[in-house]
């Protein structure tokens, strides 16, 4: 086991610091020159077309696929879970609070990949065998290089990552989230937890895309607008500290130990390290996850799609894991020197909402992380059956949903052992990293036929002209 563990300790490494930041802040640059600043022009349409869906009728998500609104909620589902709440605290702890400046940056960039992927992933949709509507990376990747054989195996190794990282070992590390924050609140056995939501789940996946859609769309408003108050009134407790909050995340990008309370022995490339690594992880731009909701959104033209995906990236990072950021700063539970036994992750979310809730702030996050962590294992399962499907067809679907559950009871078995689940939680990073680079592949193949797509849609669809890529189902 430990020498498993070096293993994936060093790829880690050299993933997610070093050719993950390269690989995808550089292709988010490139989409972002390339489409002309989207994230920024298409902001409104986007905006709308998100917020308009809210109150909007939804609908029934079955064969055809779901609302643009569902598709959006699902992939926030799975974009919104621990990395919201242990994500930002570890880039804090390591890098200083200007690891937070670096996950903007990393963010903002990330909009622009992530309206292509969606928008790739609505143009190479299918229709599968029994009738119903698809899609996702490995339909786009294939596509990028013309069903060759180069393509199907690109797909195929996709395939098999994120059913591996997000399905199997991404579902345990979220159980196990819940499994130990409900321990350290509440005292219960993380095992019961386990078959309560292991139980819960698979009534979700039984009843398929609709059932799905429909608990997206339910939860996501909700977990978000309880995160959102209960942070807002710890910010707002401390008003007067805000704007050093924002003074530290800016000057501490750029010289970590400018201001008293840095932490000891960060210097700029940690910040970048840590705040670009974690914020990828967490908005999850790039990875080729988010995509297979966004394929099956009900939306006229591919682009559409694409600015409503947007919308995700920006709710995860500018405003969620803003927030937790904000608290952790505010209340000033950072380490002053890092050290291994240092406070990391969930654990000092937990301590700076304790500081804020008294009392209450330990319950509070452990709800927190039980709506999160849940509607993430929604998505990912949802994800990773699309790729079942594509690999073994519909009769593997069933199987696959028990070993999801199956592996949801193990994580959060795993949360009463002392360090048993670290190297599944690394697998799982470094699973889903390599994902990223068939995915990326893909998308900067086809970077023509991104940007055929979003001028279609700006010099055509948008003003009632014969578009070249209108859907036709």
């Amino acid at each position: 086991m430990e020498a498993l563990q070096a293993i994936v300790t060093k790829v880690n490494g050299l993933l997610w610091d070093q050719l993950l930041i390269v690989v995808l802040v550089g292709s988010g640059i490139w989409f972002t020159i390339l489409l002309r600043f989207i994230q920024v022009r298409g902001f409104t349409k986007g905006f709308k077309m998100t917020f308009g869906g809210l109150f909007a009728k939804k609908g029934v998500a079955g064969k055809d696929g779901m609302s643009s609104f569902q598709s959006l909620a699902t992939a926030i589902a799975a974009q919104v879970g621990t990395g919201n709440i242990a994500g930002a605290a570890t880039a804090i702890a390591v890098g200083g609070p200007g690891a937070i400046f670096w996950m903007w940056v990393a963010a903002f960039f990330g909009m622009a990949t992530i309206f292509a992927e969606a928008t790739m992933a609505q143009k190479f949709k299918i229709k599968d065998s029994d009738g119903a509507v698809t899609g996702g990376p490995v339909y786009y990747i294939k596509g990028a290089f013309h069903n060759n054989k180069f393509g199907k195996f690109l797909a195929g190794l996709f395939a098999v990552l994120i059913i591996l990282a997000l399905g199997f070992m991404g579902n345990a590390v979220q159980s196990n989230s819940i499994g130990a924050a409900w321990k350290s609140a509440f005292g219960i056995n993380p095992l019961i937890i386990g078959v309560i939501l292991a139980v819960l789940a698979f009534m979700i996946f039984a009843g398929g895309v609709g059932r799905i859609a429909k608990v997206t769309e339910t939860l996501v408003p909700f977990m978000a607008g309880f995160y959102i108050i209960g942070s807002l009134i710890i910010l707002i407790m401390n008003i007067t500290h805000l704007p050093g909050v924002f003074e530290k995340i800016v000057v501490l990008a750029f010289d970590p130990q400018a201001i008293s309370g840095g932490v000891l022995g960060a210097t700029m490339k940690v910040a970048i390290k840590k705040g670009v690594a974690r914020g990828l992880f967490s908005n999850e731009a790039g990875m080729g996850s988010t995509p297979h909701a966004h394929a099956i959104a009900k939306v006229k033209h591919p682009a559409e799609q694409g600015f409503v995906a947007m919308m995700g990236v920006f709710i995860d990072t500018f405003v969620i894991l803003n927030l937790t950021a904000f608290v952790i700063i505010i209340t000033g539970v950072i380490p002053r020197v890092h050290t291994a036994t240092s406070l990391q992750g969930a654990d000092l979310s937990q301590a700076a909402f304790t500081e804020g809730f008294h009392k209450f702030g330990a319950p509070f996050i452990a709800i927190c992380l039980l709506f999160f962590a849940f509607s993430t294992i929604v998505g990912w399962y949802f994800f990773g059956e699309a790729n079942v499907r594509y690999l073994f067809g519909k009769k593997a679907v069933k199987p696959y949903a028990v070993l999801v559950c199956i592996c949801i009871i193990l994580g959060t078995f795993a949360a009463t052992l002392d360090g048993g689940v670290q190297v599944i939680w690394d697998m799982a990073d470094c699973f889903n990293g390599l994902m990223v680079i068939p995915n990326i592949l893909g998308l900067l193949v086809l970077s023509k036929m991104i940007k055929s797509v979003h001028d279609d849609y700006y010099k055509n669809f948008s003003k009632g002209l014969p578009s070249q890529f209108e859907n036709k189902f």
